[in-house]
């Protein structure tokens, strides 16, 4: 277990958040993670690492796994345009996450609060959530409630929700 992964556990047992964690090969991408979702029993959504095209503004898009994703309905809803994916070497600084590992976990590491957390309303629509732990080798289950309510408030983060299309367009 790495030390990002400990960190993780340890801080969603220290404000006393139930999960399940698996164990499981590296799940770099949303086709992967098929087959925990369905021994966890909960949706794993789509964590994009965004910025704008000065790569000043950071985004963390969580979203769910099977939602097309098209730049042009978030830029008009957060006001930046020209938006693209973040670099590894930006996720690694800011998020403390390799590309393909990045979760909602990832803004613990943000001291500087540099990235703004968006979330689709879609996958506030789920009991349970799975996210990697800043490494794609295992994934968390939380409660979605665990996660809004009680994680990301304990880290100062309040989330931006946005309405992404389900049309492909």
């Amino acid at each position: 277990m790495t030390d990002a992964q400990k960190a993780v556990l340890l801080r969603l047992d220290a404000l006393g958040i139930d999960y399940e964690t698996v164990e499981h090969a590296p799940a770099a991408t949303i086709d992967l993670c098929k087959d925990i979702e369905k021994t966890l029993a909960c949706p794993i959504p789509k964590n994009l690492f965004l910025t704008n095209a000065q790569h000043r503004d950071f985004y963390l898009l969580v979203m769910p796994g099977d939602k097309p994703f098209k730049t042009k309905y978030l830029s008009k809803q957060i006001g930046s345009s020209r938006l693209s994916f973040g670099t590894g070497e930006e996720m690694e600084a800011l998020l403390g996450c390799s590309p393909g590992s990045a979760s909602v976990f990832g803004v613990m590491n943000d001291k500087e609060k540099r990235i703004t957390l968006l979330i689709d309303r879609d996958v506030l629509q789920n009991e349970a959530l799975g996210f990697h732990p800043c490494l794609n080798t295992a994934t968390v289950k939380i409660g979605t409630d665990d996660l809004i309510n009680t994680l990301l408030p304990s880290l100062g983060v309040t989330p931006t929700l946005v309405d992404l299309k389900w049309e492909t367009e």
